[in-house]
């Protein structure tokens, strides 16, 4: 067997030098992040179950909330500040009607998580819609994107097995995260970008209907981190979860008249 060319050799050698260096680079930044960011908000999010708009006529209107820290609204300093207690509230409004409120979302969950807040679920729950907020800590703990994707989706097939309504908010921005150094806060905008495009894909072809939180709330993050982050950097702050829950609202409500309508007795002749 003749000798690979030295040329080919240095170039290899060359190649994986910088790779491993590279990934020190990254593996020093991932640790400093971690040290800007830290735990102020600790690890537990605001209890924010209940019926909201209590006072309106009719049945209430079964809202889920699954997935991560955002789902669960860590960094609300109230209850109606988390994401829940904001789509909860905005539903009632609109729909005029009551709405019951139930979060199965776990502070640090990804995306193999989801299957876990399901099982914690009654079996006989059925509620009229489900919205799921997962994929920031896929990208940080490098889970893979099929992974990812595999778990959605048997989380959405689930729950339209139940006749559940799903609306999606896809991985957000995390080029938006100012404590991470660069690059590896451009590495992981771009991991975000593909995994919510992916996550997308996967809402449609599962029957969720998917909302684009990188391009629908995204920018604002990125002009106004000061408000829109709460103290940790990293999570939104309460106006952050105005916003979010301003873009996912028309989907929720959408998703709620479908079930309703769907599943209203039948008129007799």
């Amino acid at each position: 067997m003749s000798r690979p060319p030295l040329v080919a050799v240095v170039t290899i050698g060359a190649a994986v030098t910088v790779a491993l260096g590279i990934r020190a680079v990254l593996t020093h930044q991932a640790a400093v992040a971690r040290r800007r960011i830290g735990k102020p908000l600790g690890e537990q999010s605001i209890d924010a179950d209940r019926v909201w708009r209590r006072s309106l006529e009719g049945e209430p209107i079964d809202l889920l909330v699954l997935g991560d820290s955002v789902a669960a609204g860590l960094g609300a300093e109230r209850r109606k500040e988390t994401l829940g207690g904001r789509l909860a509230k905005g539903l009632g409004r609109r729909m005029r009607r009551p709405v019951h409120l139930r979060t199965a979302a776990v502070v640090g969950s990804e995306s193999p998580d989801l299957a876990a807040q399901l099982t914690g679920l009654p079996v006989d729950y059925a509620p009229h819609v489900a919205i799921i907020v997962v994929g920031g800590n896929d990208v940080t703990h490098r889970i893979p994107i099929p992974v990812s994707v595999l778990h959605l989706r048997e989380t959405i097939l689930q729950l339209r097995a139940r006749g559940t309504e799903v609306v999606v908010g896809t991985c957000p921005d995390l080029g938006a995260l100012r404590p991470v150094p660069q690059p590896l806060r451009r590495l992981i905008a771009s991991m975000s970008r593909r995994l919510a495009e992916a996550q997308a894909e996967a809402a449609h072809a599962s029957g969720a209907h998917p909302v684009d939180l990188r391009r629908a709330v995204g920018p604002l993050f990125f002009d106004d981190p000061d408000a829109m982050f709460s103290l940790d950097r990293f999570h939104p702050s309460p106006l952050g979860y105005r916003r979010t829950a301003e873009v996912l609202l028309p989907a929720v409500c959408a998703a709620a008249e479908r079930t309703l309508s769907s599943r209203r007795p039948p008129v007799a002749r």
